[in-house]
C-alpha cells in the first residue's frame, strides 16, 4: 500500500488561527506550524499535501505553508459539520487511494530519527490496512480525545487491533469498553491526531453524510470501520502535542526545542529560572 497524499484539517472554529502561530523547530529555525506539520507529512513520503481550511483563510495558510506552497492545495470545508465532514471535504484531492491524515492543531515531536508521521506509513503500508496512530493517556484527558479498545496483536509490540472506538468518553465508558490488557490503569489508548487511512473509509463518510444532515465525527466511521473489516492502531515512538488545550503551544514549543539540537541551551536556561523561582 503506497501513501503518497497527506491531508491536513485545519478549519475548525477554534483551531483555524492555531496552524499560523510561528514556533522554533527542532533545528533552531523559526517556522509556522502549518510549515512544520507540511514537513512531518513530506518527510513521510508522500508527494502532495492537501489542506482543509475555512472559507477566506487560504490566503493567510498559503503564506504560512512558506517554501512548500508549490506542494499544497487548499479545500475549503463551507459547513461546521464536525472533523469527519472535514476529512471528507478532501475526497476530490486524495482520490481512491490510502493517505495520511493530520490535524492542523497538533504538533508530532518523534523520539528516533525517523518522524511520527514516518513510522505510522511504515506500519500501514506494511499490514495493508487503516492505522490510527495511538499515545496512551491518562483518563483525565478524556474528554479532548477520541479513543479506542482492542487487542494486542502477537509479536508485534505497541501494535493493536482495534474493537472499538469512542468519541471522548468519559472514563465510566472507557472503563467499561476501551480498557486493554497490558496497559497501566487508568490510561487509555488515545487518538495521536494522525492515521493512514483507505477508500473504504472516505466510502462510509460518503453514505453517512448523505443519510445525515447533522456533523459526523470521524470516530463513529472508525467504529464501523473496525466492525467490518481489519483496522489497526499503533503507539509511535514519539509524543503529540495538542496546541488547543491550556498551555499547549508552551509545551509544543518546549517538546521541540528539547528534541531538537538546542536541547542543552534550553535545558540550562530552564534549571536557571527554576533556580530563580527557589
Amino acid at each position: 500500500m503506497k501513501v503518497d497524499k497527506a491531508l491536513i484539517t485545519a478549519a475548525g472554529r477554534g483551531q483555524r488561527t492555531l496552524p499560523l502561530q510561528t514556533m522554533v523547530d527542532r533545528d533552531g529555525v523559526q517556522r509556522t506550524v502549518l510549515s512544520i506539520i507540511i514537513r512531518e507529512a513530506l518527510a513521510a513520503g508522500v508527494d502532495r499535501v492537501g489542506v482543509v481550511v475555512h472559507p477566506g483563510d487560504q490566503r493567510a495558510y498559503a503564506e504560512a505553508a512558506g517554501e512548500h506552497g508549490g506542494r499544497v492545495e487548499f479545500v475549503e470545508q463551507t459547513e461546521p459539520r464536525g472533523y469527519g465532514h472535514a476529512v471528507w471535504c478532501g475526497r476530490g484531492f486524495v482520490g481512491a487511494g490510502p493517505f495520511l491524515l493530520l490535524v492542523g492543531d497538533h504538533v508530532y515531536v518523534s523520539h528516533r530519527g525517523d518522524g511520527c508521521a514516518r513510522q505510522l506509513v511504515e506500519v500501514a503500508s506494511r499490514e495493508g490496512c487503516p492505522v490510527s496512530a495511538v499515545q496512551a493517556t491518562h483518563e483525565s484527558k478524556l474528554p479532548h480525545f477520541g479513543a479506542v479498545g482492542g487487542r494486542r496483536v502477537a509479536g508485534q509490540p505497541g501494535l493493536y487491533e482495534v474493537r472499538e472506538v469512542l468519541e471522548k468518553p468519559t472514563p465510566t465508558e472507557a472503563e467499561q469498553r476501551l480498557v486493554v490488557p497490558g496497559l497501566r490503569a487508568g490510561r487509555y489508548l488515545c487518538f495521536f491526531g494522525m492515521h493512514v487511512l483507505t477508500a473504504s473509509v472516505m466510502e462510509r463518510l460518503d453514505r453517512r453524510l448523505g443519510e445525515n444532515g447533522g456533523a459526523v465525527h470521524l470516530s463513529e466511521i472508525l467504529r464501523e470501520t473496525a466492525a467490518h473489516e481489519r483496522y489497526l492502531a499503533c503507539e509511535l515512538e514519539g509524543r503529540r502535542h495538542d496546541l488547543g488545550a491550556r498551555y499547549g503551544l508552551l509545551n509544543a514549543q518546549l517538546g521541540l526545542a528539547l528534541g531538537g539540537q538546542d536541547r542543552d541551551e534550553v535545558l540550562s536556561g530552564l534549571v536557571e529560572l527554576m533556580a530563580q523561582r527557589a
